[in-house]
């Protein structure tokens, strides 16, 4: 069964290309699967803040209640909350794997991460939530590195055609990266209207 397709199903129902796979089938067909598709209309504005919140959920492939903690995280920072919301979600390990080029999908980035692929500052982190500081230094483990994903992502395989963001600082040929500071939110490459997530939390 081709695993792709659930993930463009994904990608048309919410509106954005979730994989570098998706978004061919994504532009050929970008609204929501099924014969109303096309015609679908948002009937309310609960509706309107929902959707905005799945996609901020599937780019980063987290659970409700990951969410929700990051925006109770997010809340208590100075400033406007749905930035603080994004940067807090950016700061996730799986997530700074995934920009670094070191992975090509969100979900590769968390196997790589769940399987023990990765170490933060010298150490061995499984915990795809885990969350960077400036300063830290990711690495793919020694014993890892022959693997053939690990391999691709050392010849700029996965890179893709973005600009590694100006937080990191990468070295593709050592699969290391470090974080340099705290991301702005016009840098961090998610498509989002985080004002609309605010408003359904604080509904």
């Amino acid at each position: 069964m081709n695993q792709s397709r659930p993930k463009v199903r994904k990608s048309r129902a919410l509106g954005i290309p979730l994989t570098p796979k998706a978004v061919k089938y994504f532009e050929a067909r970008p609204y929501p699967p099924g014969q109303h598709g096309r015609g679908r209309k948002q009937s309310s504005d609960y509706k309107v803040r929902l959707l905005e919140k799945q996609r901020l959920r599937a780019q980063y492939d987290i659970s409700e209640t990951q969410m929700s903690r990051a925006y109770d995280r997010a809340r208590k920072v100075t400033g406007k909350t749905g930035e603080a919301l994004i940067i807090e979600l950016e700061r996730r390990l799986d997530a700074l794997v995934l920009r670094s080029g070191i992975a090509r999908t969100i979900y590769q980035a968390r196997q790589m991460v769940v399987h023990g692929h990765i170490e933060v500052n010298g150490r061995k982190v499984d915990r795809p939530s885990f969350r960077l500081r400036p300063g830290d230094v990711v690495m793919v483990r020694e014993r890892s590195r022959e693997k053939h994903p690990f391999q691709v992502a050392r010849e700029g395989g996965y890179a893709g055609e973005g600009e590694t963001p100006r937080y990191l600082e990468v070295n593709l040929k050592a699969l290391a990266f470090r974080l340099d500071r705290d991301p702005n939110r016009r840098e961090i490459p998610v498509i989002c209207d985080e004002q609309l997530v605010v408003e359904y939390y604080a509904r």
